[in-house]
């Protein structure tokens, strides 16, 4: 199968096209960054011009564009890109697909678990619906930026993802660093749901839909068993062999982070329901045995 990614270069996009190639698909990158190499394709990351005419060629499209969340303070102009790099870009997708002499059979959308919000009493899964929050009205933009396509008779993919965790990129570093300072434990109460994904799973898992021609529609990517904040320092703390007491209120989060604090005192818990009915079967089911890879290979390294 020849892939176009948008947003490849990261690191999440760069762990996946390493999983495609493993599986035998040719993968050509769709990056804003400047390159002559010839799997990396230039573009704006707003337009059709210049690339659109290679959208022929290609049987799949994975977009992972998004400016990331985790980019503070959440300024006016901050929550312009997050908006303008999800949206503009995928419309842009949109209609390079919806011109093109050949449309790819399958089209994957990148999203997030804050589609069903922050707060919730009940776990969320592909059904429920969107919150009306900032960062749930925020995903759901986001989606519909590429909602055409399905229309093209396109099969469409939208997976909303769980934080990823890995130790080179993402997230998980900076979450994990208090620990490692000797002043790790939960932030605010600790009842929160952390959403989490090990990386493996998230490009298997994006492979997994991919190649599955019964696949369309959402499916949420986050582990299938819930892990409260309090629960995941915890086992970061283990995981170290590093103590685990230091509580942070949170409303000294909420007086350094503002919004963004939504991230880290509120949580809502999410499963992968249609992923599982799919027949997906994660590698890393749980927070302990994610940690143990992720903290064995560090070692190693």
């Amino acid at each position: 199968m020849k892939v176009m990614i948008a947003g490849g270069s990261g690191f999440i996009g760069t762990a996946l096209t390493k999983k495609l190639r493993s599986a035998g698909h040719r993968v050509w990158i769709l990056t804003r960054k400047k390159s002559n190499k010839p799997d990396e394709i230039n573009w704006d990351g707003k337009t059709i011009n210049g690339w659109s005419a290679r959208l022929a060629e290609m049987d799949a499209v994975i977009n992972l564009t998004g400016f990331g969340l985790e980019h503070w303070p959440w300024t006016n102009s901050h929550k312009q890109r997050f908006h303008d790099s999800r949206v503009i870009s995928g419309a842009a997708l949109a209609t390079a697909i919806k011109n093109s002499e050949h449309r790819p059979g399958v089209f994957v959308q990148i999203s997030g678990i804050n589609y069903y919000g922050t707060q919730g009493n009940t776990i969320a899964d592909e059904q429920t619906p969107p919150s009306g929050d900032y960062l749930g009205q925020l995903t759901v933009h986001w989606e519909a930026a590429t909602q055409t396509i399905e229309e093209l008779g396109v099969r469409r993919i939208i997976a909303r993802s769980a934080v990823v965790l890995d130790m080179h990129g993402g997230l998980f570093p900076l979450m994990a660093l208090p620990v490692r300072l000797f002043v790790g434990g939960r932030l605010g109460r600790g009842i929160q749901a952390v959403p989490w994904i090990h990386l493996a799973d998230q490009t298997s898992a994006l492979c997994f839909l991919l190649e599955n021609t019964d696949a369309n529609g959402v499916f949420n990517l986050i582990s299938p068993t819930q892990t409260s904040n309090a629960e995941f320092m915890h086992a970061i703390a283990k995981a170290l062999h590093r103590p685990y007491w230091f509580s942070t209120p949170s409303i000294l989060l909420k007086a350094i982070l503002g919004e963004m604090s939504a991230l880290v005192v509120e949580g809502r818990y999410s499963r992968p329901r249609r992923l599982l009915e799919l027949g997906y079967q994660f590698q890393f089911p749980t927070i302990e045995s994610a940690l143990q890879d992720l903290f064995g290979k560090a070692v190693s390294e």
